[in-house]
């Protein structure tokens, strides 16, 4: 992670980094957490054949995957202790088809509420060298009470 992780909280950098290594689709796919800042996130997925689709482009699945999940880590940035976020909505624009040996999402914080986050993901894919912008993401997130999986009696 990036030297700008320091202007977190270490309990939230840990925080942040399980939602990443303990959300078992996310570490099925390969999404890691590579730096995060107060109001942002970015995470990295080396591509291999499973992550496409039928015309062998990055599956529009596995980008929005990774769009909303590098959203959640960017607004858990913004949260107060016993807090978690749950996606409510979001809205993915595919820009281009994505061809690469990896993708990039940074997440930032575009507004964040009492009870609504709204987040942006730009997604990236990386193809000898060149980077290109793939998809744009706006995600908007339910602030809630971090036990919420104990109170749906789950």
């Amino acid at each position: 992670m990036s030297k700008q992780d320091s202007e977190l909280d270490p309990s939230r950098q840990a925080e942040i980094q399980a939602i990443f290594e303990k959300a078992g689709f996310i570490t099925e796919l390969g999404i890691k957490l590579v730096a995060i800042g107060p109001g942002w996130c970015e995470s990295r997925l080396t591509i291999t054949p499973r992550h496409y689709q039928h015309h062998t482009f990055i599956h529009a699945g596995v980008q929005a995957t990774m769009a909303d999940h590098t959203a959640g880590g960017a607004a858990t940035t913004m949260l107060k202790a016993g807090e978690t976020v749950l996606t409510v909505e979001f809205k993915i624009n595919l820009l281009r088809p994505a061809v690469g040996e990896s993708l990039r999402c940074k997440a930032a914080v575009l507004r964040a509420g009492r009870t609504l986050i709204i987040a942006e993901s730009e997604v990236f894919a990386q193809n000898s060298g060149q980077e290109k912008l793939v998809a744009k993401v706006t995600v908007t997130l339910a602030v809630v009470q971090a036990d919420i999986n104990e109170k749906a009696g789950n």
